[in-house]
């Protein structure tokens, strides 16, 4: 055979063979779906939730992947993002995942001063940006966003909450009539901290409540003396605090060494959903402290659940302990994990079957299309989004929080009261350091 017959044949095998590569590997990327995943995962806002609702986040990726991917058939690829509790690295890091990573979906956003300039960009470049966790109803209100979507609560819930729990226990609890229980509302004042105080303040003021003080600080303040010294001045029977980990820390310890006593505090999710973060700090001192926050799956009833949730709890619980040795599991764990698992079980498979692709419109028409009732997810809410044209367009209409109370390694529901696992204890007990 002649040599230039020879090396003509050698050179079309290998690039036939180059071709069947090239295709195999366009193959495997057509069945993956690459999703961008943000939190801070370094900075206070890891340890204020973020990092736990990343890793919950992840066990959902990792159970879909397990179970044959989306549909049983793509497996899901994530690209992660540290925005490092800081705004501007929050939204350098989603350029570079939309531009650079070429990423249709990120999912995730811990705090809500990230999530409003966030839902903004994303929305601009009409890419899909799933939130997990980030609560501010700023995020979405009367912006009429199209490719946003959160099935968590927003802020506005936590105060009718609040709200709703006190008006229905001041007067058996305490002895009060509601209107002449004293409230100080205190908060970082991101949009965040906030949308929660605002939300504290309307509903109180509706519920009769009386609001003695609404103050907000910078989750970064060095001293919080002076706010404390203005609760104590205001005589405030109860406080409601939206914060962060470490300014709650500075707080509590500044409230305890200045001898501030009130009858109960309300936590707002955030640092005082870290339960072991605050024993290791404080101990005993916060037994019985309230959180409003979305519930811890595993404190729920599996058998008040949608088939198979009761199961899923258990993995989500045992894999986070495996990973963390923690022994509390809080609720930015579920969080991440649920509104994953939606994205992942109810949207992308819709996506792909109804609409034909993985792509940013076929997504957002598919989440519009999401009708879980009551008792669908683990956290126990139900899931439809507000459309296009109303005040809260993407967010969840039927998510839900609950009132919690701890007392050790025990954390128990105790509003709404249908569905609560032990009554409330309130006051806070005299063997409280703070109790009035």
């Amino acid at each position: 055979m002649p040599t230039s017959r020879r090396t003509l044949l050698k050179t079309s095998a290998a690039a036939a063979a180059a071709l069947t590569f090239d295709w195999t590997r366009a193959q495997a990327q057509a069945e993956t779906v690459r999703v961008g995943v943000i939190y801070d995962l370094t900075g206070p806002f890891a340890a204020g939730g973020s990092v736990a609702s990343s890793i919950g986040a992840q066990i959902a990726i990792d159970l879909v992947n397990e179970r044959g991917g989306i549909g049983s058939k793509y497996k899901v690829s994530p690209v992660a993002a540290d925005s490092q509790s800081k705004p501007d690295v929050a939204i350098n890091e989603s350029e570079r995942l939309i531009n650079q990573e070429k990423v249709d979906i990120i999912l995730g956003v811990y705090a809500s001063a990230h999530a409003v300039p966030l839902a903004a960009k994303v929305e601009q470049q009409k890419k899909i940006l799933w939130i997990t966790t980030a609560v501010s109803t700023a995020v979405f209100k009367d912006k009429n966003l199209q490719y946003v979507f959160r099935a968590q609560i927003h802020s506005d819930q936590y105060g009718q909450a609040f709200a709703g729990f006190m008006s229905e226990h001041a007067q058996a609890k305490l002895g009060m009539d509601a209107k002449d229980v004293k409230i100080a509302l205190i908060h970082e004042d991101g949009p965040y901290g906030v949308g929660v105080a605002a939300a504290d303040e309307a509903y109180a003021k509706q519920a009769g409540l009386q609001v003695v003080l609404r103050e907000g600080y910078s989750a970064s303040a060095p001293d919080l003396s002076v706010l404390v010294t203005k609760i104590k001045r205001a005589k405030a029977d109860v406080i409601s605090h939206a914060g962060y980990n470490p300014d709650i820390t500075l707080f509590l310890r500044q409230a305890r060494e200045s001898g501030l006593r009130f009858k109960m505090l309300f936590g707002a999710g955030a640092g005082y959903s870290q339960l072991d973060k605050l024993r290791a700090t404080f101990g005993a001192d916060i037994d019985n402290f309230c959180n409003i926050d979305p519930v811890p799956a595993q404190l729920l009833d599996p058998a008040k659940l949608a088939p198979g949730m009761g199961d899923l709890i258990k993995t989500m619980v045992s894999r986070y302990q495996a990973k963390t040795g923690a022994t509390d599991v809080p609720p930015h764990c579920s969080m991440g994990f649920n509104q994953t698992w939606v994205l992942l079980n109810n949207v992308l498979p819709v996506a792909k079957e109804k609409y034909g692709s993985f792509e940013p419109e076929a997504i957002r028409k598919a989440a519009l299309d999401v009708d879980i009732p009551a008792g669908g997810t683990i956290q126990g809410y139900g899931v439809k989004f507000f459309p296009p044209g109303t005040p809260l367009s993407g967010q969840n209409e039927r998510s839900t929080p609950v009132v919690m109370q701890n007392a050790g390694e025990h954390i128990s529901v105790v509003w709404p009261t249908n569905i609560q696992t032990q009554a409330p204890v309130f006051p806070l007990p005299k063997s409280s350091v703070y109790a009035a």
